[in-house]
Parts: structure tokens; sequence; C-alpha cells
């Protein structure tokens, strides 16, 4: 009956919509690569790896995540030393050492790594006394998250490094942070700007600033930009039809599979199909944040809130950047995007969101 009773009790809803979005995504590879000799075969790919994240979301449902959080420690050194590990067997793939080889697999640790960082942010701020964060807290929670982040931009890896942030801002908002501390943060960011710049390669600050005006460059740093705007405005209305799109069937559009999946998308779905997907992410969120609204304590708030924001931020960063709005991040649009490890990590995290669920009957 307990087993009847946590089947039935899971956020259904949620799970239908992302298997949804998944599907469209699914739709839109098969388009978009129906006719190349290399990704032929990344749609039944995909599909492979939805169905793993799905077992692994039913999975992570089962353990009680108060179990995961006191587990968050042992975890956050073991995605340091698979980081680590990544500089010295990784794979180097467009000039960035990223994946990890395993079988026919390609594991990207730091996808995995949002993970623990929510479990790592969750099980901090829970254990706060106060009703406000202090200077030590700040402290001891940017260097806790800082540490992974320095090193997937050493990668390099600037955009999905940039999705640790969101994690961390919304878990010390929710947790009470000062107005003072919050405007010498961004004092400080605002000074150190000017520094890490240098540290950025010459194609990071390309694409930084070819946003701004792609025409600059259009067969440079501003191609994909450009592209991908023509791709959305051919779209029009209705859209040019499944595998009717002139700029990613032509292969104008760059890796329409992937990070360009919103632009393939657009072109060939239109105003409508873009509507009808955007609604579809804004419920998933709403359905993140009931599930946060009706935890059973802060830490289960934390962890639903922090999945939340991560993915509004992978929405807002890579449907912005298609339109010319964001910097080109190679940051990839959840659930649809051809990619196992984001695909399991992003199942993995609404594993947890289900898992707070269910707990919410316990006593």
């Amino acid at each position: 009956m307990a087993q009847y009773r946590s089947f039935r009790d899971l956020d259904w809803a949620l799970i239908i919509i992302s298997i949804a979005i998944c599907g469209i995504g699914v739709l839109q590879i098969f388009s978009a690569t129906h006719d190349t000799p290399t990704w032929s075969d990344a749609w039944w790919k995909q599909i492979v790896y939805i169905c793993a994240g799905i077992v692994l979301l039913w999975a992570v449902s089962k353990i009680d995540y108060h179990t995961l959080l006191g587990q968050a420690p042992l975890l956050y050194v073991l995605t340091i030393l698979a980081l680590l590990g990544t500089f010295a067997v990784g794979k180097m793939v467009f000039g960035s050492r990223r994946w990890i080889g395993i079988g026919g697999f390609h594991l990207q640790v730091s996808e995995f790594a949002k993970l623990v960082i929510v479990l790592l942010v969750a099980r901090y701020l829970s254990g706060v006394k106060g009703e406000q964060l202090e200077v030590r807290d700040l402290v001891r929670l940017g260097g806790l998250v800082g540490l992974p982040l320095l090193l997937v931009l050493a990668q390099p890896d600037l955009g999905t490094s940039l999705t640790y942030l969101p994690i961390l801002a919304v878990g010390v908002f929710l947790a009470g942070v000062r107005w003072k501390y919050v405007l010498t943060i961004a004092v400080g960011i605002g000074l150190m700007l000017p520094v890490g710049w240098h540290f950025l390669k010459d194609y990071q600050k390309a694409r930084l600033v070819s946003f701004l005006d792609p025409s600059q460059d259009p067969k440079g740093s501003g191609y994909q930009v450009i592209q991908s705007k023509i791709a959305v405005g051919q779209g029009g209305m209705w859209g040019r039809g499944v595998t009717r799109g002139t700029q990613t069937q032509l292969r104008f559009l760059p890796v329409p599979h992937t990070d360009f999946i919103f632009s393939a998308f657009a072109e060939e779905h239109g105003f409508v199909g873009i509507v009808v997907v955007l609604g579809l992410y804004f419920l998933l969120l709403m359905q993140i944040v009931q599930n946060a609204q009706t935890s059973p304590d802060r830490a289960g708030m934390y962890i639903c809130m922090g999945v939340a924001a991560l993915l509004l931020f992978h929405l807002l960063v890579n449907v912005g950047m298609v339109v010319g709005r964001m910097p080109v991040t190679g940051i990839p649009l959840p659930l649809m995007s051809a990619g196992g490890s984001n695909i399991l990590s992003m199942f993995l995290m609404l594993g947890l969101v289900n898992n707070v669920r269910l707990r919410r009957f316990v006593n």
C-alpha cells in the first residue's frame, strides 16, 4: 500500500509536462539531424536518455532527501575530485576538456555538479539559526560554490559555470540577507569584472561582445547570432513545418539540435509553437514552486527553489541567446537540447522535487 501511495502521489503534472517538452525536443532533434551522417541517430539516443532519466527520477524520489542532504559533503568532495579528474583524463572537444569517457558514453561532470550544489546549498542554509545570513555564512557558502565554479570555468566552460550562481543566489535571497551585503557583493563583482575579462579566452570575449553588434563580424563571432535571428524570423506565425526550415536544413544554423535548438524549433513551428513551448516551461516552473510552498521543511523548500532557479536561468539565457539578447554561452535548453548528461541531470533534479513532494505526507 505504501508503494502504491508513493507512486500515486508523485507530481504527475510535473512529470507529464517534462515528458511533453522532451517529446517536442526529440521531434526537433530528428528534424535537425535526419539527413546528417554524423548526427542522424541523435534523436533515438535522446529517447534512450529520456527513458533512463525517468528511471533516475523514480529512483531519486524513493530516497529520503534528508538522507541525501546528509551525504552532501561526501558528494561534494567526490564532485571536486571528478572535476579535477576531468583535467587529467577528460576528452578534448572544440578546445574544452569537459567530458570523461565511460564506455560509449561521455559524462559531463559539471552537469551533475548542479545537483550536488543544490543539495549543498540547501543543507547549509537549512542549518542557519538566525533570521538573516551573516558575512561568515556568505563567505563560506560563496567559497563552497566558488570552487567547482572555478574548476568548470578553467575547462573552459563559462556557460555551465554560470549556472551554479542562480542556485546560490535564490538560496541566499530566501534565507534572508541584509541589503548592505547585497550592495557590497554587487560592487565587488563590478570591480572584479575587468580583472576576470583578462582570464577569458579570445573566443569567449568575442562571444560576449558580438551579441551587441553581430554585424561587425558577420562571418566570425557574429555568425551564430545572425543565423539564429534569421531562423527565428523566418518562422512567422505558424512556421515552415517539420524538416522544412531552410536555415536548419541547409546547415546555415549552427548546432541546431543542441545549443540552437530553440532557433530551429522557432523556424519550423513559428510563433504559435514558441508560445506552446514557453507555456509548458512556465507550467513546469509553477509546479516546482508549488512543491516548494508545500515542502515539509526549509531544506525541501531550498531544494525546490534551487531547481526552479537553475531551470529558469537556463531558459532565459538560452532563449535570450538565440534572439540576440544574451551572449552565446553554450547553455543548453533544458529537456529539449540533445545530450545525455544534461537530460539525466535535469531528471535527477526533478526527482529531488518529487522527493520533497512525497515527504510532505510524513509527520
